[in-house]
């Protein structure tokens, strides 16, 4: 019977994928310009519609430029001391008219307190809307059928929410957890009642006494947190892969971060290569996800309830903490070029308006829609001039791992100086641990071929870089000293400031 029903799913979803192909012949801005109106729409009765003359800026015969000129840039900050401070006061109406009951708490990766980012029902359906959107994708990557008829591994933050006055906060893939669509909750596990489990140690305990309990197809997570799991599992059940313990596993949809550099680590839990799926889903919405296998990058959901927006990254733009200066000018989806970074502005049915996420990302193909993460707006690494992206460092860190035959799960680097000059301060997670001297020529080298102003300023005022090879556990041990273990934390790829000062003093206590 479950062949027969897997046939069935993956007709349905081959429907589905090519009624969205369907939609290949409309333009990008046909759909933005269409999803920013429904937007105005939709919130011209709040406090904020009201204030920025939403009414009248649906009847502009321009309406992107005209929201342009009449609704300023946000950032977080700006975006919570006067709007969204109202909202987690239960005040309905404020940036969206409905009152928020949930609000995802977002560190991001800089170790800073907590961000409330309201979770609205909009918003929430328009997640689930791009979850299936890219279970539809499914059908185009070579897949058996009776995939299907498996459950998910969906590895995610406590569902155990924080219940304050009026709302609950927690992860977002807490939040999503107690909220799964029917069609998905007979294949989600690990189910309530482990997701529910606050301490992660004790919850992927629970996962690995029962894994074997469970027929897993698919894994869904972060690929640093998905490789806990598996070294948990493994070690539980004595076994040498997860294969062994879910044979029939064949896609990992993964997300978060960058996953080139997870790929040689997370390889070796496999006894046959997965089917990797990317995914861009924020705390502010479901962005984009990998759509063909012919490539890495993702294509942008451009019809899901966010309006999208592109600034430049550059000098002029933003200085070198990755601060935005003033109010810079942001491109929409028809004035974007190829291999250029911007950083991302949204607008969403969570409330948010022309709100800076934070991230940066570089387009592959225009045509398609399709983009790159290439990190953070505060992870550049740029003292002077050399704008080494984390895109650069991930290409670094794999070229390391080819040379040397060594896993690096994880990395981070920051900004040191030595009089008048600046290095760059690696450290890098790495197994079997090798001289750091013979990583510092590859780093170095394979830097200057990619990135020509690094390659020039390390000709002037930027001196060797320093490298520091350390075991991977580190990384974890810092994070569990902070309380940062599972959900959606990601260790920092550039660290600065007191951030920095406090890890460099765990490392050297810990040596």
């Amino acid at each position: 019977m479950s062949p027969i029903l897997g046939n069935l799913i993956k007709r349905g979803l081959s429907l589905g994928e090519t009624f969205e192909s369907r939609q290949i012949d409309v333009s990008p801005i046909h759909f933005q310009k269409k999803t920013l109106y429904r937007l105005l729409r939709k919130a011209q009765s709040t406090t904020f519609g009201k204030y920025y003359g939403f009414r009248d800026l649906m009847r502009s015969p321009d309406i992107i430029k005209s929201y342009q000129q009449t609704v300023p840039l946000y950032t977080y900050d700006q975006m919570y001391n006067r709007w969204w401070h109202m909202s987690l006061k239960q005040i309905d109406n404020v940036s969206w008219p409905e009152k928020v009951k949930y609000f995802a708490l977002s560190s991001g990766t800089s170790g800073a307190p907590s961000k409330y980012i309201p979770i609205t029902e909009d918003l929430q359906k328009s997640m689930r809307r791009g979850g299936l959107r890219m279970f539809f994708a499914l059908s185009q990557f070579n897949v058996d059928p009776a995939l299907f008829t498996k459950s998910m591994m969906m590895l995610g933050g406590s569902s155990d929410l924080q219940n304050s006055s009026g709302y609950f906060a927690g992860d977002l893939s807490g939040i999503n957890a107690n909220k799964l669509p029917l069609w998905l909750r007979a294949y989600y596990k690990p189910g309530a009642e482990i997701a529910q489990l606050a301490d992660w140690d004790s919850r992927l305990d629970r996962i690995a006494r029962n894994a074997k309990e469970w027929d897993i197809g698919f894994l869904v997570g972060i690929p640093s947190w998905l490789q806990l799991m598996m070294d948990r599992i493994i070690h539980y059940h004595g076994v040498d892969t997860i294969h062994d313990v879910w044979p029939n596993l064949e896609v990992c949809v993964h997300g978060g971060v960058a996953f080139e550099p997870y790929r040689k680590s997370m390889e070796k839990y496999f006894a046959r290569p997965l089917i990797y799926m990317d995914s861009y889903l924020a705390s502010e919405g479901f962005i984009a996800f990998q759509s063909r296998p012919e490539t890495q990058a993702m294509k942008l959901l451009l019809n899901n309830g966010i309006f999208l927006e592109f600034i430049p990254y550059t000098d002029e733009n933003f200085d070198a903490e990755g601060n935005m200066i003033g109010q810079p000018h942001a491109l929409s989806i028809d004035q974007v070029v190829e291999g250029e970074n911007y950083a991302l502005l949204l607008s969403t049915s969570g409330g948010a308006w022309r709100y800076l996420i934070g991230d940066t990302v570089r387009f592959t193909d225009v045509a398609r829609s399709e983009i790159i993460i290439t990190g953070r707006t505060k992870h550049f690494l740029s003292v002077c001039g050399e704008h080494v992206s984390v895109d650069n460092m991930n290409q670094v860190i794999q070229q390391l791992e080819e040379d040397f035959n060594v896993y690096i799960p994880e990395f981070t680097a920051g900004a040191v100086q030595s009089g008048n000059r600046h290095a760059h301060r690696w450290y890098i997670g790495m197994e079997p641990m090798i001289d750091p001297e013979k990583a510092l020529s590859v780093i170095d080298q394979k830097m200057c071929a990619i990135n020509d102003d690094y390659r020039t300023e390390r000709k002037h005022v930027l001196l060797e870089p320093e490298i520091n090879v350390i075991p991977p556990r580190m990384f974890l041990d810092f994070q569990r000293q902070k309380g940062q273990l599972g959900g959606q934390y990601k260790f920092p790829r550039v660290m600065r400031g007191a951030a920095f000062a406090e890890w460099e003093q765990f490392v050297m206590s810990h040596q």
